[in-house]
């Protein structure tokens, strides 16, 4: 099994990877500095938000492997806590935006190929319980919308992809102790187990469901 994991140098990025190369699955790790990847994995160079590097990405990934079975969407940034939606600085909202949504867009659009070469194709989107809309309060607009925005990508996509066996999920690790999440959270371990297992479903398995821990989120 060929898996691409983004933002793969720290955190629940590293983590999945290594959970995925114990499972005797091809690795490749995604970064903007691939010389910081774990030893074991192929490092890639890149950047989500980057067309190029989606591209160049997809072509190395082509030539070495010849197909991709699972794409792990996981870089994300600027968890804005210090930001309310009624005054908050819109260029924040994008820039969060141009990773947290249209990075996984982007990699989707170039990596589908390669996921239809695979005939069991899986696609996980790296969520929050934030964009929850049932639950949803005030706070950190630009990365709540943002994520509330991908979790509406991975409905579309599970839909327009089950015809080519590709399951298409949203995941949230809950509160982790990352860089982005701060101190006091589960562990990294406990974060990525649920994106390892949305990553490792059987042909059988849900599409278009939000989870953590393997159990479904309110939508």
């Amino acid at each position: 099994m060929i898996a691409l994991v983004t933002g793969a140098s720290r955190g629940i990025g590293r983590e999945v990877c290594r959970r995925l190369a114990e499972r005797g699955h091809t690795v490749v790790a995604a970064a903007r500095s691939p010389e910081t990847v774990a030893d074991g994995l192929h490092p890639i160079a890149l950047d989500v938000t980057s067309d190029g590097d989606a591209a160049r990405a997809a072509a190395e990934i082509a030539e070495r492997f010849g197909r991709l079975d699972v794409l792990v969407n996981n870089a994300a940034i600027t968890y804005d806590t210090w930001q309310r939606a009624a005054d908050a600085d819109l260029d924040v909202v994008r820039e969060a935006a141009e990773t947290n949504l249209y990075g996984p867009w982007r990699l989707v659009q170039a990596m589908l190929p390669l996921l239809r070469e695979s005939g069991h194709g899986r696609i996980v989107n790296v969520s929050s319980e934030v964009a929850s809309l049932t639950n949803m309060g005030g706070g950190t607009p630009a990365y709540t919308a943002s994520k509330v925005a991908l979790n509406a990508l991975t409905r579309m996509l599970a839909a327009e992809l089950r015809h080519d066996r590709i399951l298409v999920n949203a995941v949230c690790p809950g509160w982790v102790a990352t860089d982005m999440g701060g101190p006091g959270g589960r562990p990294v371990a406990d974060g990525a187990a649920g994106v390892v297992w949305a990553a490792t479903l059987p042909d059988d398995g849900p599409t278009g469901g939000f989870f953590r821990d393997g159990r479904p989120l309110p939508w």
